[in-house]
């Protein structure tokens, strides 16, 4: 079984930056790929950014040149280094894991951008 925690949301002010980490625990050495998605209000749940063995990584549009998604596989955490953030960005982040067939979800983290 695997478990993912998400931390690092809050409040930031437009052009801001966040951090945001998944940690997982337990059979973690099964996991072959990390997604971040968003949920913001409203609205339909959003791709944000995947890493995969390999060190593959895909972005969505809106992330591609303000974000990176990384892995340390020492910790077991997937990171989505956010910059210049907008009053858009505003959501509910979440990350999902996958290896052998399932799927795995976090609770989320809430990020909040003022303008």
């Amino acid at each position: 079984q695997v478990q993912l925690e998400e931390s690092g949301g809050g409040l930031v002010q437009a052009g801001g930056s966040l951090r945001l980490s998944c940690v997982a625990s337990g059979d973690t050495k099964r996991l072959t790929q990390y997604t971040w998605y968003r949920r913001r209000s409203e609205k339909e749940r959003e791709f944000v950014a995947t890493w995969r063995t390999g060190n593959m990584r895909w972005y969505s549009e809106f992330a591609k040149g303000r974000w990176t998604i990384s892995r340390d596989s020492v910790n077991s955490t997937v990171d989505l280094h956010m910059n210049d953030l907008a009053p858009e960005d505003t959501g509910v982040y979440l990350c999902n894991a996958i290896g052998l067939g399932e799927e795995y979800w976090g609770q989320g983290t809430q990020v909040t951008v003022s303008a």
